[in-house]
């Protein structure tokens, strides 16, 4: 249905939600509020902006750990292809980290997934206003623990250190020479305060840096 003539008291709104018994939940609890229409759900990250292309939601419900693309690099895809779409970040993990990334990414909001539905269901009406809705914790937490010490690409080297991954296979995967590899690991692991990389990657994920 064309933008302009749906009917003004509907909201619709994209949910991507891994788990499929909450996804279920929210869909339900938010399809109870008069004026919210659940006019999508999505499991994976890759499918996000497919759906919003095709289905047009007022605002997009994203979990941030999904399978693919994370929730907040969809925020970024969805503020590119659909512009007019607002996206609310609603996640299990509070960090910090997370939070910055999630405003660098051109999210509305970002609320942790133990809240009421009815504090849920007026966010999605408060950022469809226009209004910038954040958990009162976790902005205070984010404002006292600073910007991300990592650079883009310490950042993508510490990614590419789970599972055990080599040295040679991080340059690999990251078109790097081992040296240089060796040179960001070391970097990361002293901004991070860490004694190696996977106690740096731990470090990193805690505060949602990844």
């Amino acid at each position: 249905m064309p933008r302009d003539h749906r009917p003004t008291k509907s909201i619709r709104v994209l949910l991507a939600e891994d788990q499929g018994m909450m996804r279920g939940a929210l869909a339900l609890l938010l399809g109870l509020e008069e004026d919210i229409e659940v006019v999508a759900q999505v499991a994976t990250g890759d499918a996000i902006v497919a759906r919003a292309l095709e289905t047009r939601p007022d605002v997009a419900l994203l979990d941030i750990e999904l399978p693919g693309r994370s929730g907040l690099d969809a925020a970024a895809d969805l503020r590119e292809e659909c512009p007019d779409c607002r996206v609310l970040i609603l996640t299990t993990f509070g960090r910090p980290g997370y939070l910055r990334r999630a405003m660098e990414a051109g999210a509305a909001g970002f609320l942790v997934k133990d809240g009421p539905v009815e504090d849920l269901a007026e966010a999605v009406r408060r950022v469809l206003r226009g209004e910038t809705v954040i958990d009162p914790a976790l902005a205070a937490a984010a404002l006292s623990a600073g910007p991300n010490p990592l650079t883009a690409r310490e950042c993508d080297v510490l990614k590419a250190s789970v599972d055990g991954a080599t040295v040679s296979d991080i340059a690999g995967k990251l078109h790097l020479s081992e040296s240089t590899v060796r040179n960001y690991l070391s970097s990361a692991i002293g901004k991070t305060g860490t004694r190696n990389r996977m106690e740096a990657v731990r470090e990193a994920r805690q505060q949602g840096w990844l």
